[in-house]
């Protein structure tokens, strides 16, 4: 079985978030260079959360 190729240059992201950077140390970790509140704030906007869909489904009936 072939190894995999890295893929060179940088990911493609969403406008908002160029320049987000993330790694994870030897110790497990996170260090990234966007404040975490500024990250949730843009996952809350444009990621659905599917553990509360169906709260939003009985709110509407």
């Amino acid at each position: 079985m072939p190894k995999k190729m890295k893929k060179e240059g940088e990911p493609e992201v969403h406008k908002e978030l160029q320049g987000f950077d993330i790694k994870i140390n030897e110790l497990g970790e996170i260090k990234g260079n966007f404040d975490i509140d500024q990250l949730n704030q843009f996952l809350n906007k444009e990621v659905e959360d599917k553990k509360l869909k169906h709260l939003k489904a009985d709110q509407e009936e």
